[in-house]
């Protein structure tokens, strides 16, 4: 039975696109076995031997050795041919990265160094326009998006793919740093952050970690198996709103299928009642909680639960009602 696919690997590719990715996990591991390509590209390993050989038949070099240190290798001296751009493509990529990264149009910026690169790698016809694209563009920073470090975010990608738990040193926004043994099973990028999603065998519990917060990355001996029809961005979604240090309860006379359309998956998860529907949660600052989710509602709601979260309404409710108060 063929290993079940990882995450990280997309199962609609051409025969020619896999041996492509084969070439460059080859190329970024030397020594790569049969058994880890087969893991990484998400097929059997005859399939991955296969890839191998339309490598070969296109003549580049992948040589194989068996043994403790054996596994796939480029021959030495290797030229591997160059990639090529179009106009379209190489405006979309710099459009990309300048809207994920504004920075990366300072020449300083880790990103924008290998941005420049990029470009100035391209035929002059097809670079002068990304140039010019990259030079006079600006893109306004997102106050709210958060970088990971690139090389703790590369070695849980890694973690994820070949499904080996890591030990993860963690600093929350208190500052307090621990360690825990998770097992992740995708990164995930939401609104301009970087997210963990995982299994914390310390909480016994699923959890959503920013990776910008994580300052190490360990890998264990253990492996893990992910959740059949993993969805990572929906179960990142629902669980966003839970864990945190203040409860939340808000209670509507309405039916769940009219309030969800007005509910953030932070917010909480909305569940059934006899008198309509009840939104259960969590939350790290009640005030905001008030003044951005909850008044912004089109329609009568109950705190019942969470008396930080009461205490802000009530502070909130104070405040309108003094701004249209007459003072005469």
């Amino acid at each position: 039975m063929p290993p079940p696919v990882p995450p990280s690997a997309p199962n609609d590719l051409s025969p020619t696109a896999r041996a492509l990715r084969a070439l460059e996990i080859i190329q970024a591991r030397p020594g790569t076995t049969a058994g880890e390509l087969a893991a990484r590209l998400g097929v059997t390993e005859r399939a991955a031997r296969r890839y191998v050989e339309i490598l070969r038949e296109a003549d580049i070099p992948v040589e194989s050795a068996r043994g403790p240190h054996g596994g796939y290798r480029l021959g030495r001296g290797t030229r591997l041919p160059p990639v090529h751009f179009t106009q379209a493509e190489a405006l979309g990529l710099v459009m990309a990265v300048l809207s994920g990264q504004p920075t990366a149009a300072d020449a300083d910026d880790l990103v924008g160094t290998a941005l420049g690169k990029v470009v100035k790698a391209l035929p002059e016809s097809i670079g002068h326009h990304a140039a010019m694209l990259r030079e006079y563009a600006s893109a306004a920073p997102d106050p709210y998006a958060a970088r990971p470090d690139p090389a703790v975010t590369s070695e849980l990608v890694g973690a994820v793919a070949a499904r080996r738990r890591v030990s993860i040193t963690y600093r929350s926004e208190a500052g307090n740093e621990w360690e825990a043994e998770v097992d992740p099973w995708s990164v995930v990028v939401r609104y301009g952050r970087w997210y963990l999603l995982c299994h914390s065998h310390r909480a016994d519990a699923i959890r959503t970690y920013r990776v910008d917060r994580i300052r190490a990355v360990h890998r264990t001996e253990h492996g893990f198996t992910p959740p059949e029809n993993l969805d990572p961005v929906a179960v990142l979604e629902e669980h966003l709103g839970l864990g945190w240090k203040f409860p939340t309860r808000v209670a509507f006379d309405l039916p769940s299928t009219e309030v969800a359309p007005w509910i953030r998956p932070p917010m909480g998860r909305l569940e059934p009642t006899d008198h309509g529907c009840v939104l259960l949660g969590s939350t790290r600052n009640p005030t905001m909680y008030a003044q951005e989710w909850l008044a912004s509602l089109p329609f009568p709601f109950r705190v019942e639960g969470g008396e930080e979260l009461r205490t802000a309404v009530r502070t909130l409710a104070t405040r309108f009602t003094a701004a249209v108060t007459d003072q005469s």
